[in-house]
């Protein structure tokens, strides 16, 4: 069994242990939590899993890292606090575990991040004999792995386009909504996610990881980006009101440009509310979903729709994310110590964990 630790308990991190303690390969040995009110509660509280593991949640990373653990989820945060999450990381590879993270979006495409990312990790590897896979579901999964997949059973590929769909009042992280996202700002507010070539430090990514598979050169990455205002104010089940005349839709797209044109296209729909911006696509039932398109002979189209916790799709999201993670571990324990991505990590099934509970 690997001894196994999550770190952080948030939205992901619940999900974590839910995974990790599904998992047959792996033996949860700790949670570790920021906010002082979770010490001591037991991880399957935290994780919602209806029964006790006998694990205490605890605030003391030293002692979690003297054990010396296999494997780490480090399902902390890192929209807003990048630095200290690749420093976390970093801590934990330099223990000598392997780490699995949605959290550090530019260490996606591992390749090509930012050497102020990429440098720290590879100096954790040498050290510590660690590694390190970073994913999601979108940036993740959505982009990566599935329309690669797709795109194998067509003809003719003339583009390949990933949507997200997303009532984004089912997403309970209201800071990251509001003011990262900008729900519910003036239309004059300039959110951080939306700003000039932030949505290709996210996604950019995953556009190259889709070029690198489908064997093709990039011209460049180019982004559009479009808002619309609420007509009327609206309220949300956990976080209040947005009024109207303030942002209540966004759609971009990052793209891959191939020879002069968009042929790689990661696309984004957001609404706070369905009511907003109508024209836009929309998913199959109005809570959300992602899609991918495979513009070509033939035409493929797929959608998933996950849900979690209650029905909620933005948890649903969260798991398959999770999932991907997770189901990794017990192959990145047996490979060399090193940095990987999508590419280098296979999508498996879940031998061994069929009508397990």
């Amino acid at each position: 069994m690997i001894s196994t630790v999550v770190w952080g308990t948030g939205n992901v991190g619940r999900a974590a242990i839910r995974a990790v303690e599904a998992h047959p390969a792996l033996d949860l040995e700790a949670v570790l939590v920021h906010n002082p009110d979770k010490v001591g509660r037991d991880a399957g509280d935290l994780g919602d899993l209806g029964r006790g593991l006998g694990i205490p949640a605890t605030t003391d990373i030293d002692a979690v890292l003297a054990n010396g653990p296999q494997a780490v989820v480090y399902a902390a945060s890192g929209d807003i606090r990048p630095d200290e999450a690749l420093a976390d990381i970093s801590r934990a590879i330099r223990a000598g575990a392997v780490v699995v993270t949605p959290a550090l979006y530019p260490l996606y495409d591992q390749r090509n991040a930012p050497p102020e990312f990429r440098e720290p990790v590879l100096a954790a590897v040498s050290d510590g004999g660690g590694s390190l896979f970073v994913s999601g579901v979108d940036p993740g999964w959505g982009n990566d792995v599935l329309p690669v997949l797709m795109s194998g059973l067509g003809t003719v590929v003339d583009v390949i386009r990933c949507q997200e769909i997303f009532d984004y009042s089912t997403y309970e992280q209201e800071e990251s909504v509001r003011y990262l996202v900008g729900m519910g700002q003036p239309m004059d507010y300039e959110p951080l996610m939306l700003a000039p070539s932030v949505p290709t430090m996210v996604w950019g990514g995953q556009i190259r990881l889709m070029a690198r598979a489908l064997g093709v050169e990039l011209d460049e990455i180019r982004e559009t980006m479009h808002r619309r205002p609420l007509d009327a104010t609206v309220s949300t089940r956990t976080m209040g009101a947005f009024e109207a005349g303030t942002q209540g839709a966004v759609r971009f797209e990052v793209q891959g440009v191939v020879e002069g044109e968009p042929r790689i296209v990661i696309e984004h729909v957001t609404r706070i509310h369905p009511s907003c911006a109508p024209d836009w696509p929309v998913p199959p039932d109005g809570a959300g979903a992602h899609r991918v398109i495979i513009e070509g002979r033939p035409r493929i189209e797929i959608t998933v729709e996950a849900t979690d916790e209650g029905e909620n799709r933005a948890a649903g999201g969260n798991a398959t994310a999770v999932g991907r993670l997770v189901g990794a571990i017990d192959w990145l324990v047996d490979a060399e110590p090193g940095l990987y991505d999508a590419l280098d990590v296979p999508l498996r099934p879940a031998a061994g964990r069929l009508g397990r509970t």
